[in-house]
């Protein structure tokens, strides 16, 4: 079934890390800095929703960065971890990106952005890259206070916009959006980003593209 809805992840998917990975490993004095906070992000965050606590995202971004420094035998600062997270805020979309949002828009898509960040850093993310035109909504797990994979993530924006579970797409770059979205009942888009891989242990996504241009819900 074509979907009415597609409901985009932003960091990595949409947004190109890179500027953000380049200086956590350079705070860290590591190539491997980046590779090691990114996953404890996720981990913490995910920690956070199974506990029934929550914080926001750059703060447990803050303090799995401090943690991450500890095991590099780094000592930093408060300042320099606030000044080298809100980097975050300065991304820009990866080469496909726009062109495969005017596409999908010109074909009459309604298209709208989820993100485990706070709604503040999304608006700023999407201002700064130029992406808010394409944006029909902007969306934060904030609004429920549980992080994606959680199906509730999932459920808000599909009451918010009135869209049944099979009638959207979570286009993800990461293996976990994806399980989590399918077992909310949503169709699924894989972007295989660099070094993104689908988890084996579930079925295939609905749809995995390398670029975002080769994005064609039917």
């Amino acid at each position: 079934m074509k979907p009415q809805l597609l409901i985009f992840d932003i960091n990595e998917t949409i947004l190109d890390l890179s500027p953000l990975k380049e200086s956590i490993n350079q705070l860290l004095g590591s190539s491997e800095g980046f590779d090691q906070w990114f996953p404890k992000l996720i981990q913490f965050a995910m920690v956070e929703t199974l506990t029934g606590s929550y914080s926001d995202f750059g703060e447990i971004g803050a303090a799995t960065l401090e943690m991450t420094a500890q095991s590099f035998s780094k000592s930093i600062s408060e300042k320099e971890i606030k000044t080298t997270l809100s980097i975050i805020t300065q991304l820009q979309p990866h080469p496909d990106v726009l062109e495969g949002l005017v596409n999908l828009k010109k074909k009459g898509f309604r298209l709208v952005a989820l993100t485990n960040g706070g709604k503040s850093t999304l608006e700023k993310q999407m201002n700064y890259s130029g992406l808010d035109f394409y944006f029909d909504s902007l969306y934060s797990v904030e609004s429920v206070k549980k992080f994606k994979p959680h199906p509730e993530t999932y459920n808000y924006v599909l009451k918010k916009e009135n869209c049944d579970p099979k009638n959207a797409m979570l286009v993800a770059a990461h293996a976990w959006d994806i399980v989590g979205a399918q077992q909310a009942g949503l169709q699924t888009a894989f972007i295989e980003r660099n070094g993104k891989y689908l988890y084996p242990n579930t079925e295939k996504p609905s749809l995995s593209v390398k670029n975002l241009t080769d994005l064609i819900p039917n």
